[in-house]
């Protein structure tokens, strides 16, 4: 059996590489008759381009591939699943994607950003909309910053499209991996008629989410760190339709229902309409059970939505798909060895509520791409670097993910919450280099992860302890100043008598 080296064919009778692009017509003349000469096999291998195996198609597989065969080396992409760009439905998860600063950076490196941008939709801020209909924004950050709504399956195409420009890439769809050798680099796939096909590379990139198969592997060794967590709540998608053609509620903003243990959010597509998201318990979707309890759960928590949406639609649409879970994966190292690498999903799944999981993942491929530069390109030094570079920021943007669910269901609703970020802002305004919001560094800046976090922590004890030792000042130079003007205690006693029958009446009522 012939055993293939990344689309090289090894003919048993001489073991001389056959290239797909190119055979070794000197070889066929002499019909393998000449001694193997070492010089000569080695010269061969050093001269021979490197072959970079992408196992996974999607938007980190699809992008990865592209900085790999800028970089020269043979691409080949391995999917699952068929063509997405030939499938009349598109499986997978649809729930929209908000592209920030780290993704498009990342894109601009590809040439892009500007193509993937003018499909997005911007929105500048949040709109909060509370149960009396009433909708209020918090802006994401200065003027003229913002985050945009890009569709999930065009993205995923334009990217397979873009790696396929490449004349140094192949993109392989159908093929599900079977196995692989950390050892020898040594791949298998199985296709839809149950033939097997053998793949050797000198690098794996697992790009193949949060189920990696590529990661199994990984499992079997020693000294490897894994964590999956479930939270406990699911989505569930709706769609709310235009109206008279346009949008039907203002399309500039992420659009968020916050109800403290749950919400729903909505976000603008190209087409007009609002892709909707309920986040909430499992066990709260599951006692909803007919049509008519879908609506007079909608009544209660999201009236204003109902006309929006339609009834019809609701009852429809919440009992086409069950509830989706949500999971959260850390793991480290990312590498084994010089021979496979874990980028996006594979490495670190999170949560949707910060809107980074994309953004991460193609952070990945530039910090990955940076440091082939800074190495020389010489995987054995690459992988390891790139492990401890990555592995405490994507473990930081997992639990901030988490955090802000929180944020977004219920401190959104606080006072102090909204207090807290004029504050953040206006010291920003004052101080930009000093005081950077959390939101900011992590959305409009490339700041790592994890020092964006430091950071933050160390910002907040700075302005709650300011906000302490100004409200102090305040309590004590007021109390100063009645001591030394006390007011007449006769003009108090009216006030204060009206002061406590309005309490008590408040307390009765």
């Amino acid at each position: 059996m012939s055993e293939m080296i990344g689309r090289q064919f090894y003919n048993e009778s001489c073991q001389c590489p056959i290239s797909h692009f190119e055979l070794d017509s000197e070889c066929r003349r002499s019909n393998h008759q000449r001694a193997p000469n070492i010089m000569e096999e080695s010269t061969d291998r050093q001269n021979r381009r490197k072959v970079v195996a992408v196992v996974g198609g999607g938007l980190v597989g699809a992008l990865s591939a592209c900085y790999f065969a800028r970089r020269g080396f043979d691409v080949e992409v391995f999917e699952t699943r068929e063509d997405i760009r030939q499938a009349k439905i598109v499986k997978g998860r649809s729930i929209n994607l908000a592209l920030s600063h780290r993704g498009r950076q990342a894109l601009k490196h590809v040439g892009m950003e500007e193509k993937i941008v003018s499909q997005g939709i911007p929105m500048h801020a949040r709109m909060i909309h509370s149960l009396s209909g009433k909708q209020s924004p918090i802006p994401y950050g200065k003027k003229g910053q913002y985050i945009l709504s890009v569709d999930r399956a065009s993205l995923n195409k334009d990217l397979l499209t873009e790696a396929e420009r490449y004349p140094n890439t192949k993109l392989n769809f159908d093929h599900k991996l079977q196995d692989w050798s950390a050892e020898t680099g040594l791949m298998t796939f199985v296709r839809p008629d149950g033939s097997e096909e053998q793949v050797k590379a000198d690098l794996i990139v697992g790009c193949d989410g949060a189920f990696s198969t590529i990661r199994k592997q990984f499992l079997r060794r020693s000294r490897f760190n894994f964590s999956q967590t479930y939270i406990p709540h699911g989505y569930m998608e709706l769609t709310m339709p235009p109206i008279n053609g346009e949008f039907a509620m203002k399309h500039n903003y992420l659009h968020i229902w916050p109800r403290n243990t749950f919400m729903m959010i909505a976000l603008p597509n190209m087409d007009k309409t609002f892709t909707c998201t309920l986040f909430m318990p499992f066990d709260e979707f599951e006692k909803i059970t007919t049509g008519d309890e879908v609506i007079e759960f909608f009544q209660k928590y999201f009236p204003d939505t109902i006309p929006l949406i339609g009834e019809d639609a609701l009852r429809r649409d919440y009992f086409r798909l069950p509830a989706q879970g949500m999971v959260s994966v850390k793991c480290t190292p990312y590498h084994i060895g010089d021979k496979c690498v874990l980028m996006g999903d594979a490495a670190h799944a999170v949560v949707p509520f910060y809107g980074q999981g994309m953004n991460a993942g193609f952070e990945d491929c530039i910090v990955f791409d940076e440091i082939m530069h800074q190495l020389n390109e010489d995987f054995s030094a690459v992988l390891p670097e790139y492990t401890r570079v990555r592995v405490p920021d994507d473990h930081a943007i997992a639990d901030l993910a988490m955090y802000n669910y929180i944020e977004m269901r219920a401190h959104v609703n606080s006072k102090w919450f909204l207090f807290r970020k004029q504050v953040d802002n206006f010291l920003h305004f004052l101080m930009p280099k000093r005081i950077v919001p959390l939101y900011t560094m992590v959305t409009f800046t490339r700041t790592r992860y994890h020092e964006a976090v430091e950071r933050w922590h160390w910002q907040n004890k700075v302005i709650n302890r300011g906000l302490l030792f100004t409200a102090a000042g305040a309590v004590l130079g007021g109390s100063y100043l009645l001591i030394k003007n006390p007011p007449q205690i006769n003009n108090l006693i009216i006030p204060a008598e009206k002061m406590w029958n309005r309490l008590i009446t408040l307390r009765i009522s």
